[in-house]
């Protein structure tokens, strides 16, 4: 079925809202450009439905191109305390009959997998702008990855699609909620071009039970509503509900889970256990059955309402209704309403303000009053001369002078015998304040002597890890970003700890020479990291799944300890690192400029891309590209020794001489670099990627 009326719309909104922000250079007057800008346009509205970001960020979003590995546009959050990373594949369609089938998936899911190990450089250059941000929140401890399909139909997926992406995402997740997905249709594109993102009226019908009134100042109602009906008011209005909030506040933490899991398992405690609800409206009329009497039950409609406090609870009271809604529907929840219509101007924001400004109160806020913490503050004070914060709101002490709560939570974490510690801390940090976990921590009242030497530990750990991902580049800079608690504890469990707990001035100064050494012992265990997972799991495997997977991750500590404690040297690295090694592919193998020119494999005049490959570049090489576009171009001359013709000044250049110059520019970094893993021919790969393949081939016909 055709649907020309809201594609016309779409397609005029659409146009006005973008063609002056999207970049097409790359489809200048090709044909099917037009039907290229919608797609990009359609990707971009859904990354703005999403984030509420403006049109130009929205714009700067997209990343489609050639070599977008089924990502058209992304964007990256901070919501509470968690990242959240928006995906977006979109499909323009003028009959509004757009298709996503099971290669659709494939691709999309590849290109996640991609950007789950930080290998920017499978993608197209559009998204080095984005490389910083995603590298950042992609490495923190529990990032969380939407998938937003943006289909121009007024269709379902077919099953089997469904099914099959499900799948692919059930199998990233193992037992935690790291992906997600959503679809936004043409009904959802047209809402939003329509204006009702902001505008839209929200009217619900509310039965409460066991209900209570405020009539002076302003009129309010309170009381118990089925969750069943909670539930409902999402599935018709979603996002809508919260119009009037300061902010999205849908999923801004791992509150949901736990919500979810209430009320999948113990429905009939849901009321005892959750804040409840607030909303405001502009009246409040009565509407269905019962008289508004106290301790009754009684029908409201709210005209023009909004959730201006428990959205979370509202949207994970939704989604554990689609998980299990026989035993969802038998929870309740509390609810305030509030009328706003004879209330002064300006009172809905004081309130919304108010409900969105007070601090909650987490599990962590309860465990900071326990007596082993206020034990641990004297104990760092009198043994150590050092702080250790334990409440939320504290000033942070510089790294010399103490710790937190929350350090010592993980450090301890990190050393403890059992993996499952680690990986639980991988997954969700905020999980060790649990009772389970909380009392092998800090039950046996570790002194701060232990609590000191494991978070000094961990630190050293990971400032190793990032002195060496500044010099890496693909897997091997996954393995760094996503491997420092398990490291961490595969090297307290292969070092001298019999004194960890002692005060005396010897031990003292056996643990600063151990800490001294840790640098160097981190530099092999990653390269032994890296060898053992490939050979577990192989080489496409996604690290960050390894060490948030306690099965995983134990079969790998065991075939680190033994080496680590060894100080086994691992194999070389060479082709992971991007520094020392000038253009050639390899020890002892030919350069990959002379490899390529030799057979003539680029054609001359070819357009090449430069593309940051370390992170420091990914933080301060696509600025200062953005005010100069030209120098990341360079046309190819089939010429050994100055092959690239830079754009932003017309000069013949060696590969490494001109990423050493751009980076000496940019950065006031002079060292070393392997130029050719920098330049690309978009869609064949980087030269080194060209020259590796050619290498191969030519091996095959030989054997």
């Amino acid at each position: 079925m055709a649907y020309p009326v809201q594609v016309r719309n779409l397609k005029r909104r659409l146009t006005e809202q973008f063609r002056d922000s999207i970049d097409m250079s790359d489809w200048k007057g090709r044909k099917g450009e037009e039907h290229a800008f919608l797609s990009r346009a359609v990707a971009a509205l859904a990354i703005k439905m999403e984030t509420a970001c403006s049109d130009d960020d929205a714009a700067r979003s997209v990343i489609d191109c050639e070599t977008d590995r089924g990502i058209d546009a992304v964007a990256v959050e901070q919501r509470g305390e968690r990242h959240h990373v928006t995906l977006v594949q979109a499909k323009w369609s003028d009959k509004g009959e757009a298709g996503f089938g099971e290669g659709d998936v494939s691709a999309v899911m590849r290109g996640l997998d991609y950007l789950l190990e930080l290998d920017f450089d499978r993608f197209g250059s559009p998204i080095d702008r984005h490389s910083a941000k995603l590298h950042a929140a992609l490495n923190s401890p529990s990032p969380k990855v939407v998938i937003v399909l943006a289909l121009v139909t007024g269709t379902d997926l077919h099953p089997n699609t469904r099914s099959f992406l499900e799948e692919e995402i059930d199998r990233h997740n193992l037992d935690d909620d790291l992906v997600s997905y959503k679809i936004v249709n043409l009904r959802d594109l047209h809402r939003e071009i329509l204006g009702d993102h902001a505008e839209r009226k929200v009217d619900i019908d509310v039965q409460l039970h066991s209900l209570g009134r405020f009539v002076e100042p302003f009129l309010a109602y309170y009381g118990t509503v089925s969750t069943e009906e909670v539930a409902e008011w999402y599935g018709k209005h979603g996002r809508h509900l919260t119009a009037r909030n300061i902010r999205d506040a849908f999923d801004i933490s791992d509150v949901n889970e736990k919500i979810r899991s209430t009320l999948t398992k113990e429905p009939e405690l849901f009321w005892y256990l959750s804040n409840g609800i607030t909303l405001i409206c502009d009246r409040v009329r009565k509407h269905g059955k019962g008289a508004p009497s106290t301790g009754g039950s009684a029908g409201f409609r709210l005209e023009g309402a909004s959730v201006i406090n428990g959205a979370q609870t509202v949207s994970a009271i939704h989604r554990a209704m689609q998980q299990k809604p026989g035993k969802v529907a038998a929870g309740r929840v509390l609810v305030r309403i509030i009328a706003l219509e004879d209330a002064p101007e300006g009172f809905g924001d004081r309130i919304t303000v108010a409900a969105n400004t007070q601090n909650p109160t987490e599990e962590r806020d309860f465990r900071s009053r326990r007596p082993e913490q206020s034990d641990l503050r004297h104990e760092f004070a009198l043994s150590l001369g050092r702080n250790y914060v334990i409440k939320r709101g504290e000033p942070e002490p510089a790294p010399e002078e103490g710790c937190t709560m929350t350090e010592a939570a993980l450090a301890l974490a990190a050393v403890q015998v059992s993996l499952e510690f680690v990986t639980r801390a991988k997954r969700d940090a905020s999980a060790l304040w649990e009772d389970r976990y909380y009392r092998v921590l800090f039950g046996s009242k570790p002194s701060a002597h232990r609590v000191w030497r494991c978070v000094q530990l961990l630190r050293t750990v990971r400032q190793s890890l990032a002195e060496e991902q500044e010099n890496l580049a693909g897997r091997a800079a996954g393995a760094a970003a996503h491997g420092d608690l398990l490291l961490t504890h595969v090297l307290f469990r292969t070092m001298e700890t019999h004194d960890i707990d002692s005060e005396e001035t010897e031990a003292s100064a056996a643990w600063d020479v151990r800490l001294s050494e840790v640098r160097e012992r981190i530099r092999k265990a990653l390269g032994w990291l890296l060898v053992v997972i490939d050979g577990a799991y192989g080489s496409k495997s996604q690290i960050s799944t390894t060490v948030r997977t306690t099965e995983r991750a134990e079969l790998v500590a065991k075939g680190l300890y033994e080496r680590v404690r060894n100080g086994d040297e691992p194999p070389s690295d060479i082709e992971s690192r991007v520094e020392e090694m000038p253009d050639g592919i390899g020890n002892q193998k030919p350069r990959a400029v002379w490899v390529i020119v030799d057979v003539n494999a680029i054609s001359d005049g070819t357009i090449l891309e430069f593309r940051p490959v370390t992170t420091s570049e990914r933080r301060q090489l696509p600025r200062w590209i953005e005010e100069n576009p030209d120098r990341a171009k360079a046309t190819w001359q089939n010429n050994k020794t100055k092959p690239l013709v830079w754009r932003a000044d017309g000069q013949a250049y060696a590969p490494s001489t001109l990423v050493r110059m751009m980076r000496r520019e940019a950065m006031g970094n002079d060292q070393q670099v392997q130029g050719t893993r920098h330049w690309h021919v978009p869609g064949q790969g980087s030269l080194v990627d060209i020259a590796r393949d050619i290498t191969s081939a030519t091996e095959g016909e030989d054997s």
